[in-house]
C-alpha cells in the first residue's frame, strides 16, 4: 500500500467518525424506548405513550429529511469541508440534549436535531468521499461509510441495555468531539476546488492525494460550469435537464426509496419491540445485539468484493436473498397468527430470518445505492441529486417507521412483511433493468454511459 491511498483512507477514517455518530443515532431508539416505558429508568417522571413511543422512532426522519439540503445549497459556496463540520456540530448537540434530558420534548429535540446532523452528514460524506477518492478503490471507500454506520448502530445497540438513559450520551460525546476536531485538518475537495477555478489548490489536494495525473479529468468534469450556479435555481433545473442527471436521478432515487420501503427503518427503531411481538425464544436484547453484529459482518464483506464482482451484481444478489428472508418472516407472522401446531418448534425463525436479512441487506442493498449516490451526479449536482434521492428515500423511510405500529395491528406482521418483500422483489427487477455497472470507471466515464 503506498503512501498516498493510505493518506486518503485516513482522511475516509476520519470523515466516516460522523457516520459512526449518525448509525449511533439510528439504533440509539431501540434500547431506549423500553427504559423510557420503565419508571425507574426514565429520566422523567412523565409516563410515555404508544403514540410518542412511535415519534421517538419516527422523528429522526424529520430532521433528515430537511438535514441534506443544507449541503446541498452550501457545498459549492463554502465547500464540502465546512458542510462535515456543521454536521458534526449537530450531532454533538443532540448528544449534549441526551446528557441533560428533563422531558419528553427534549428527547424529540434530540431526534430531530440528530437527523439533520445525519442528513448532512451522510449527504456531504458521499460527496466528498466519491471526489477525493481514486478511481479503484472508490467503491470500496464509499461502502465503508455504510459500515461505519453500522458499527455505530451496532454500539447503540450493544451499549444501549446496559447502562443509563444519560450514559448512552456520554459514552459517544467524546467521539464526536474527536470528528469536530479531526475535519478541520482534512483538505477541502479538489472537485469544489475545479468549480471555483482555484487551479493551485486542487493541485496541491491532488498532489496530496496521489491523484495529480486526474488533474485533467477534475476540471473535465466540471468544464462549462459556472462557479456561482451551483448553488441557484439553475442547477436544481440541471438535474431534470441534463440526460445524465436526470437518468442519475432516475436510479439513485428510485433505489434509495425501493431501499426504505423493504421495511429496513422500522426493523431498525423498532428491532427490540418485533422481537418481543414474534414471541421469538431468544432475549429481545440478546437478539437486537445478534442482528447488529451481522449487519456489521456483512458490511465488511461488501468492500472486499465491490471493486471484483461490481455493484450490479452485488445488488441482485442481495436483493434476492431479503425477498426471500422478510417472506419467511411473514410467514413466520401468518402461522403464529392462525395459531399453527409447528408455530412452538420454529420459535428460532424471526432470529434466523432477519439474520438472513440484514446479512444480504448489507452486501449490496444497504451499501450500494449511497454508493452510487456518491458516484453518478455531475460536480456541481452532486450535492442537490444526493440531496433530492436521499431526503425523498428518508421522507418514505419516515412514513414506513411511523406507520410500522399501525400497520401490524391492522394488516397484521404477515402481510406487513410480504409487502416488504415485495419492495426488495422489485429493486431486483429494477436493478436488473435500468442499473449500469460502474465499477472501475472515472466519474466522467459514468456521466458518458448516463449521457448516452
Amino acid at each position: 500500500m503506498n503512501k498516498y491511498i493510505r493518506t486518503q483512507i485516513l482522511i475516509v477514517a476520519c470523515v466516516n467518525i460522523g457516520q459512526f455518530i449518525d448509525g449511533y443515532s439510528v439504533g440509539w431508539s431501540a434500547p431506549i424506548i423500553p427504559k423510557l416505558q420503565d419508571p425507574d429508568q426514565a429520566p422523567f417522571e412523565h409516563k410515555v405513550t404508544d403514540f410518542e413511543i412511535s415519534w421517538i422512532g419516527s422523528l429522526l426522519y424529520v430532521g433528515a429529511i430537511v438535514g441534506p439540503y443544507i449541503p446541498s445549497y452550501l457545498a459549492n459556496i463554502v465547500g464540502r469541508k465546512p458542510c462535515l463540520f456543521f454536521g458534526g456540530l449537530l450531532n454533538l448537540t443532540a448528544l449534549l440534549l441526551i446528557v441533560t434530558t428533563r422531558n419528553i420534548s427534549m428527547v424529540f429535540a434530540v431526534r430531530v436535531i440528530s437527523g439533520l446532523g445525519m442528513g448532512m452528514v451522510t449527504v456531504s460524506n458521499l460527496v466528498y468521499v466519491g471526489e477525493i477518492a481514486s478511481t479503484h478503490i472508490r467503491g470500496i471507500l464509499l461502502t465503508s461509510t455504510s459500515i461505519v454506520g453500522i458499527s455505530g448502530t451496532l454500539a447503540a445497540y450493544s451499549i444501549g441495555p446496559y447502562v443509563s438513559y444519560a450514559a448512552t450520551g456520554y459514552i459517544v460525546l467524546i467521539i464526536n468531539i474527536v470528528h469536530v476536531i479531526g475535519i478541520l485538518f482534512i483538505p477541502e475537495s479538489p472537485v469544489y476546488y475545479a468549480i471555483k477555478g482555484k487551479q493551485t489548490e486542487a493541485k496541491n489536494t491532488l498532489r496530496l492525494l496521489g491523484r495529480l495525473d486526474d488533474m485533467e479529468n477534475v476540471f473535465e468534469s466540471v468544464r462549462g460550469i459556472n462557479p456561482n450556479e451551483g448553488h441557484s435555481w439553475k442547477a436544481w433545473v440541471k438535474i431534470f435537464t441534463v440526460k445524465a442527471n436526470r437518468q442519475s436521478l432516475f436510479i439513485t432515487l428510485t433505489l434509495c426509496t425501493l431501499q426504505q420501503t423493504s421495511g429496513v427503518a422500522a426493523v431498525l427503531f423498532f428491532a427490540t419491540t418485533i422481537f418481543k411481538l414474534a414471541g421469538s425464544s431468544i432475549r429481545p436484547d440478546l437478539a437486537t445485539i445478534l442482528v447488529g453484529t451481522t449487519r456489521l459482518v456483512a458490511s465488511m464483506i461488501a468492500p472486499t468484493v465491490v471493486e471484483r464482482a461490481g455493484r450490479r451484481i452485488l445488488l441482485l444478489t442481495s436483493t434476492a436473498f431479503c425477498a426471500i428472508s422478510l417472506s419467511l418472516l411473514g410467514t413466520y407472522f401468518y402461522l403464529d397468527r392462525i395459531q399453527s401446531y409447528i408455530i412452538s418448534d420454529i420459535r428460532w425463525l424471526p432470529l434466523m430470518a432477519f439474520i438472513m436479512y440484514f446479512f444480504s441487506y448489507e452486501i449490496g442493498f444497504g451499501t450500494m445505492p449511497s454508493a452510487l449516490v456518491g458516484e453518478m451526479f455531475q460536480g456541481n449536482a452532486r450535492s442537490t441529486g444526493s440531496a433530492v434521492s436521499m431526503t425523498t428515500a428518508w421522507l418514505i423511510g419516515f412514513g414506513v417507521a411511523t406507520g410500522f405500529s399501525s400497520m401490524v395491528s391492522y394488516l397484521g406482521g404477515d402481510v406487513t412483511f410480504w409487502i416488504f418483500a415485495c419492495s426488495c422483489i422489485v429493486a431486483f427487477l429494477f436493478t436488473y433493468k435500468f442499473v449500469p455497472e460502474t465499477k472501475g470507471r472515472t466519474l466522467n466515464e459514468i456521466q458518458e454511459i448516463l449521457g448516452r
